[in-house]
């Protein structure tokens, strides 16, 4: 009875061996007919590949030292702005903008746009970089109404524009009315030169000096300053018996470039140039031009225009210094109202 049982107790354990070695996980009984199978022929693989293999069974536990999720999130603000449609985002802390807002100027069927701010040049101090990509300058002196009914001096303001009319800068004087009014075109003024984004680039500073030939010790000059409180350059007269004269200098007060004038300074039905000359007086890169206005702008204000022309790749620093000479050419000869302007250096 015993021999006749033990082949059947032999076959019994050795197909529970087998079973257990084939289970995906030893110990785990799954359902009849788990996993499915997925038939090579309906699910065909990569070329070469006999089908796509069998799922996982399932996903691996975690990690025992995994980091629980943060309890104490903060939550968004209450207050939070919500940003414009087509906002872009503020871009790199102190990128500088390379296309500020394109404003207009009231009054006028169309207005006249600012010039966008080019990408800035190496070692340019913040706001000339307008000045990297153009070789002249137009200068509009604004009519003050009050000054032309009464007489009475008022501050002048002007508009720096580009060739193509689009507003760079924007000039103001900053003087008392007392200076303005006792001192006439010799007083000493502070010229503010600000950017379509309202910023001071530019700062001119004109000291009282004596305005005759007489005493070349106390000539006119003028200091140009960018950003304000940095010096960039000056522009002295140079003493002459005949010529308005003016050096250019640099912050290190080297002398770089030359100003010679008409000996007759007067505008009558044309424009009056003042050539801007090399050291040796043999190259003239430049000029600066009072531009005829009209016989009743000339006659009855002083309401000036002006165009300046430099090298396009004179550095920015010394394209500012001229913006400061042309203003300084301005008040010297041109500033006196009802056409009575300086007819010389005298």
């Amino acid at each position: 009875m015993v021999y006749w049982c033990t082949p059947i107790l032999t076959n019994i354990l050795a197909a529970y061996v087998h079973a257990q070695m084939n289970a995906p996980y030893p110990g785990t009984h799954l359902p009849a007919g788990y996993p499915p199978e997925y038939p090579s022929a309906a699910y065909p693989g990569p070329p070469g590949s006999t089908g796509y293999p069998a799922p996982q069974l399932g996903y691996p536990a975690p990690q025992p030292d995994y980091p629980a999720p943060q309890a104490d999130y903060p939550a968004p603000q209450p207050g939070y702005s919500v940003p414009p449609a087509g906002y872009s985002g503020g871009g790199p802390v102190g990128f500088p903008v390379q296309h500020q807002p394109m404003s207009y100027q009231s009054g006028g069927p169309a207005g006249v746009p600012w010039m966008p701010a080019p990408p800035p040049p190496s070692n340019c101090p913040p706001g000339l970089e307008y000045l990297s990509q153009i070789d002249q300058l137009l200068i509009h002196q604004q009519i003050e109404l009050l000054e032309v009914l009464t007489g009475f001096e008022t501050s002048n303001k002007y508009e720096i524009k580009n060739s193509l009319g689009q507003k760079i800068y924007f000039a103001a004087e900053d003087t008392d009315c007392c200076t303005r009014n006792f001192c006439g075109p010799s007083r000493p003024f502070t010229m503010r030169i600000l950017d379509n984004m309202g910023r001071e680039v530019i700062t001119l500073e004109r000291p009282l000096r004596c305005t005759s030939c007489c005493f070349p010790c106390c000539l006119q000059e003028i200091e140009v300053y960018a950003p304000p409180g940095v010096p960039i350059g000056y522009v002295n007269q140079t003493w002459d018996l005949c010529l308005p004269k003016f050096t250019v200098q640099n912050e290190r007060r080297e002398d770089v470039l030359k100003i010679t004038g008409p000996c007759i300074v007067c505008s009558c039905c044309a424009d009056v140039d003042f050539e801007i000359k090399s050291l040796d007086d043999k190259y003239v890169v430049g000029k600066i031009s009072k531009q005829w206005t009209g016989l009743v702008r000339e006659l009855f204000t002083d309401v000036d225009n002006f165009g300046i022309q430099f090298p396009l790749d004179l550095d920015v620093k010394m394209k500012a210094v001229m913006l400061g000479a042309c203003f300084l050419i301005d008040f010297m000869f041109f500033e006196n109202t009802r056409g009575e302007q300086r007819s010389g250096v005298w």
